[in-house]
């Protein structure tokens, strides 16, 4: 027909219709067997418990498709006579498409892989979240960062030792204007690997206090008692000294209590047993010790120490309560008053007779 025989930029008209007929068959073909292989993976995916074949199945939906037609027009263009200059940008345009999708398929199998790791361990041990935080983000990044090299060393007239060189040139000016940025980073990574705290922990840095809440690349989240959102740099947090009391084992608990001068001897001596006395009858804790301790401005001053065996703050206030109350109604039951702030003073009257000392 002469109408197919006509030519448009160096090809017939017949030619250029064989290849968008093979591109479009390219492009129906490798969309219809996605479809198929997707639904019947799909299918096996729900008669079995295996992780495997869920894997396939969300990897294969990661399928992109500009992708498909982007390699589809690349497959047809080989059915017509193209300038050489054309035809090898067409090919590193495929090339560098499937490496995209590679990539995507990479991040994919990734991102699963990290996030079942998550849901088997991270449950018992929280400290684990943060690293592999940081690991899928480097890992990532190492993905992307070779894709990218792979995807530049393909281009025409691009020389990728070249390229690497200047960028390292580059990179140390970049490194020195955005140091803190850096040494941010680079805490947040010694964080992840020390672990000092991890996502959970109560912590006290200076005269801050809360729960971390999250431990980014920059920064990490502390939620206060009050309910407002404490933010610190990684690198000013990793300086500081910081009191993690999600990891106490035992409270060391120390408090002391004042009787008056009025007492007597054989009561002051029966104190002491009566403390130990109010703290052993409490659960959760150990007795350490209980001492009359110093003649105090206006009070005979006790000092005991014991420990609690639990570090819930709410189990130690409810145990000092207890001791408390306990401690109140032995010393009631004894007639042991309790001191409070007091002065005796005495006033001379003429002729250097004191009268008896007025207490206020």
């Amino acid at each position: 027909m002469p109408v197919l025989e006509k030519v448009f930029w160096g090809n017939s008209v017949q030619a250029w219709l064989v290849a968008i007929g093979v591109a479009i068959v390219f492009a129906v073909v490798v969309r219809v067997a996605r479809s198929i292989v997707g639904q019947y993976l799909s299918r096996l995916a729900r008669k079995t418990e295996t992780e495997f074949d869920d894997w396939v199945v969300e990897v294969l939906g990661r399928t992109k498709g500009f992708v498909i037609t982007i390699l589809a027009i690349y497959v047809g263009s080989h059915a017509v006579a193209l300038p050489e200059r054309l035809q090898t940008w067409l090919h590193s345009i495929a090339v560098i498409t499937f490496l995209i999708q590679i990539a995507f398929w990479l991040d994919a199998v990734l991102v699963l892989a990290i996030n079942s790791y998550q849901k088997r361990y991270v449950e018992d041990d929280a400290s684990r979240l943060t690293t592999i935080r940081s690991a899928r983000f480097i890992a990532r990044l190492i993905l992307y960062s070779i894709v990218l090299m792979l995807a530049l060393d393909n281009i025409p007239g691009v020389e990728i030792t070249t390229l690497i060189a200047s960028l390292g040139i580059g990179g140390i000016a970049v490194a020195l204007a955005v140091q803190n940025v850096l040494a941010d980073l680079f805490a947040s990574l010694s964080i992840t690997l020390d672990k000092p705290f991890v996502i959970g922990d109560f912590i006290i840095v200076g005269e801050f206090m809360g729960t971390v809440e999250n431990i980014g690349l920059k920064t990490t989240r502390i939620r206060s008692l009050s309910g407002e959102q404490l933010i610190f740099s990684n690198n000013d947090l990793l300086g500081s000294r910081i009191r993690n009391y999600k990891r106490m084992s035992e409270r060391r608990i120390i408090f002391s209590l004042g009787v008056t001068y009025q007492t007597s001897r054989e009561k002051l001596e029966r104190v002491p047993g009566m403390i130990r006395q109010a703290i052993e009858a409490q659960e959760q804790t150990r007795f350490d010790r209980s001492h009359f301790k110093q003649y105090g401005d206006f009070a005979l001053v006790f000092e005991a120490v014991y420990y609690m065996l639990v570090p819930d703050y709410n189990a130690y206030m409810d145990t000092q309560q207890a001791i408390n109350l306990a401690i109140h109604g032995m010393f009631e039951k004894e007639g042991i008053e309790f001191a409070y702030p007091t002065q005796t003073v005495y006033i001379a009257r003429a002729g250097g007779e004191l009268p008896g000392p007025r207490v206020s």
